[in-house]
């Protein structure tokens, strides 16, 4: 479908494992989702996700708020991952004999946005077990399996694929929501290619996909965030697909600042915007993406000298989505009318 040449580069994953499904060209590699996060006798482990791809480094945080920094400092980011952290957080509070309402406030003030971190912290509240925080991982992580085979329904064969920010592995605790879907499409044969946005300001893409992407030998080449237009334009992509922070219940999405503006792209150019993310990113509790809270970051994240605004997300209409996928299946406008409950935990 798209045109042009892709070559891929970048850096191997840390510590890979071979996966049972072989992809078009062998056996993918890809992180366990105990790689990205686990919990120990006295710890949260996390794959320090700031210093990817060139440093492999494990933090240890031996605390409930030196999860809360962990979170809030983006050394583990992504709904989902975040939200599995914060699990492991509140199950290590038990564990250790802290107070678990001070610990509850701490992990669930740690980032705003995504609507996975309360989700998680509320499903632990009355059972905050190791095995719990267990059992709610290895659900998202099946929720991600789920959805990616349901999202790859809507690949057309030979795609160029487009995608914003990391919504792989790393940002869901294993397998991925949006760069699972696409991971799916390439092992069905439907994906020619990936354009990996940047993601600016602190390269999620360049950085997070791109390694995600390279481990599962996926041809993939990064773009600067302008360059998504001149693509479009010129008819190499096919359709776009991320992950998303928090739904609202009209189906308004709050994702990665630049995901507005890319829907709207597609839509100009008739490019199909799909939104991949399990249950347990929608807030029925939210009417709409203006009930959604919005995340602003140090203005020194994008220049060191001068005055700065930077807002870490930003809400895409329902009317630009052309369907959300979830582990139930792929829903369509009246969002309101199509969007299943959220799930519990396993």
């Amino acid at each position: 479908m798209g045109r042009g040449h892709v070559t891929a580069g970048g850096e191997a994953g840390p510590r890979p494992c071979d996966d049972d499904r072989p992809g078009r060209e062998g056996r993918a590699t890809a992180l366990l989702p105990e790689q990205i996060v686990r919990l120990e006798d006295d710890a949260v482990v996390i794959l320090d996700q700031r210093l990817l791809p060139g440093e492999t480094v494990e933090r240890r945080c031996r605390t409930s708020a030196e999860v809360a920094d962990a979170i809030a400092t983006l050394a583990v980011r992504g709904a989902p991952a975040i939200g599995i952290a914060a699990a492991y957080g509140l199950a290590l509070a038990a564990v250790q004999g802290e107070d678990l309402d001070v610990a509850y406030a701490t992990l669930a003030a740690a980032r705003p946005t995504a609507v996975n971190l309360r989700w998680a912290l509320d499903e632990m509240r009355h059972d905050p077990t190791p095995q719990r925080a267990g059992d709610l991982h290895a659900a998202e992580v099946e929720r991600c399996r789920q959805m990616a085979g349901h999202a790859a329904d809507l690949v057309p064969p030979g795609s160029s694929v487009l995608t914003h920010c990391n919504a792989g592995g790393l940002a869901t605790g294993g397998y991925g929501s949006a760069v699972g879907a696409i991971r799916a499409a390439w092992e069905r044969g439907l994906v020619e290619r990936v354009w990996v946005d940047e993601t600016r300001p602190l390269l999620q893409g360049a950085r997070l996909t791109a390694f995600e992407l390279e481990a599962l030998g996926i041809p993939q080449a990064v773009v600067v965030d302008g360059a998504a237009a001149f693509l479009m334009a010129a008819g190499d992509v096919d359709v776009v697909i991320t992950g998303a922070d928090r739904i609202a219940a009209n189906g308004d999405t709050a994702n990665k600042i630049g995901t507005y503006g890319l829907a709207v792209l597609a839509h100009h150019h008739r490019i199909p915007f799909v939104v991949v993310a399990p249950t347990s990113t929608l807030d029925p509790a939210a009417a709409s993406g203006a009930d959604i809270p919005i995340e602003e970051r140090d203005g020194a994240e994008i220049t060191a000298r001068f005055p700065a605004r930077n807002p870490a997300f930003d809400v895409t209409p329902a009317a630009l989505i052309a369907a959300i996928v979830t582990e139930v299946g792929v829903h369509r406008a009246p969002f309101a009318v199509s969007l299943p409950t959220p799930a519990r935990a396993a």
